[in-house]
């Protein structure tokens, strides 16, 4: 059980550096397209730390709707618009040192504010954590948000309509 644990924490950290070399690629590549498939290691991360706490349909629903859907629509909407996208010098923001201490600002004020909220509480026993339903998680995930759920597939097929329409010549 220790090697487990031992194991699981490798691949997490493993894990957690790559999404965090992806997501500061994310930001500080100046190609759209590069930028897109950055997001694809991040999201791709966030289902290997899922795949880590036995919640593979999680997992997979994470693969399925971000990795499968988000992106692709990311890069339709790119690749549709006429939009200029590279790395044009003037396409570049020159703002990057005001957005970093806003970043950093924000990660203080959150990080403070979770510390405050949580700090005494407990984690529950491993006993409590284990759920093999895969219905129970389905339900827990999507019965409360399924009106937003839908409501967001309809605002994300809007915006691939709109991206088409943008392109498309007359």
């Amino acid at each position: 059980m220790y090697a487990a644990l031992v194991a699981q924490n490798v691949f997490f950290g493993i894990i957690a550096a790559v999404m965090i070399g992806g997501a500061l690629r994310v930001v500080t590549t100046k190609n759209v397209v590069h930028a897109a498939l950055w997001l694809v290691v991040v999201l791709a991360g966030a289902a290997g730390q899922f795949i880590l706490l036995s919640a593979e349909f999680v997992a997979t629903t994470q693969v399925l709707v971000y990795v499968g859907a988000i992106v692709v629509l990311f890069l339709f909407g790119t690749m549709l618009t006429r939009s200029r996208h590279g790395t044009d010098e003037d396409l570049t923001l020159r703002q990057w040192p005001l957005a970093a201490f806003v970043s950093i600002l924000l990660l203080g004020i959150m990080a403070y504010v979770l510390i405050d909220a949580f700090s005494d509480d407990k984690l529950p026993d491993e006993s409590a954590l284990l759920v093999d339903n895969t219905a129970a998680i389905s339900d827990a995930i999507f019965k409360p948000y399924l009106i937003p759920f839908w409501a967001l597939s309809f605002v994300l097929l809007a915006a691939l309509v709109g991206a088409i329409v943008l392109a498309r010549r007359d």
